[in-house]
């Protein structure tokens, strides 16, 4: 446990030596915001603020999540591997396991700074009207989940490839695509039954209108298991590379 967290401790700091933190936080929260305004302002015209705007929203925050979250995981493996100091990692007393969750977790707690910094949306609109709590939690545990599965989709990428936009690009293009494949299950007949259960947005709605169902929690955490250990496999075979 040690291990885990003094390898998240120097991501961490590593993050925030860099611009990359910086950059995407303001621009999370920034575009976040935007969305928030136009939301909050549209509703306010017909009626009193409520946990609608947060409804409408947390589906939009999830499509920035999709984005941005690859910047994050793009270099936690790719720099090393590039770097060869994954090599001298190998080589030390920690383990491989312990390597993965800790930058897993660095990358993590930084997702969460970033979604702290949009609790300022819900505070604002009890400030103008009636807003349901559970509703709110439900969303951000929504959101919580996705990005856990964005990140660790991302981590193993990044654990397959020498060069960070690669491993970027490559993320965000699978994202992209179990996030697409949702709105094509309609019309792929029998097939669309596994597409659905393949794609994002499927499991995702939900906790934005305050559904948390047990289902969808166990594809995400199941998502995110598979791509850790699939991550530590693959830093396991580089050894013999």
């Amino acid at each position: 446990m040690k291990n885990i967290a003094a390898i998240a401790l120097k991501e961490l700091y590593t993050y925030f030596v860099s611009p990359v933190a910086y950059f995407v936080f303001f621009i999370f929260t920034a575009v976040s915001g935007v969305f928030f305004i136009f939301i909050f302002y549209h509703v306010f015209r017909s009626q009193a603020p409520s946990d609608a705007v947060m409804e409408s929203l947390f589906p939009t925050m999830s499509v920035i999540l999709l984005f941005f979250t690859p910047a994050l995981t793009m270099k936690l493996f790719a720099e090393e591997r590039k770097s060869g100091t994954i090599e001298l990692m190998s080589t030390s007393p920690v383990r491989d396991t312990e390597m993965v969750f800790g930058k897993f977790l660095a990358s993590f707690v930084l997702t969460l700074f970033m979604l702290v910094l949009t609790l300022l949306f819900p505070i604002l609109i009890a400030a103008f009207g009636d807003i349901d709590m559970g509703k709110i939690a439900s969303g951000y545990f929504g959101l919580i989940l996705l990005a856990s599965t964005f990140l660790a989709l991302g981590l193993l990428i990044s654990s397959m490839s020498k060069n960070q936009i690669v491993a970027a690009l490559t993320s965000f293009g699978i994202l992209l695509a179990l996030w697409m494949i949702g709105f094509l299950s309609n019309s792929a007949g029998q097939f669309g039954e596994f597409l659905a259960y393949l794609s994002l947005t499927e499991h995702s709605q939900g906790f934005a209108r305050g559904v948390v169902g047990v289902k969808h929690v166990v594809y995400f955490l199941s998502f995110t298991t598979v791509c850790l250990f699939a991550t530590v496999k693959s830093v396991e075979s580089s050894k013999w590379r």
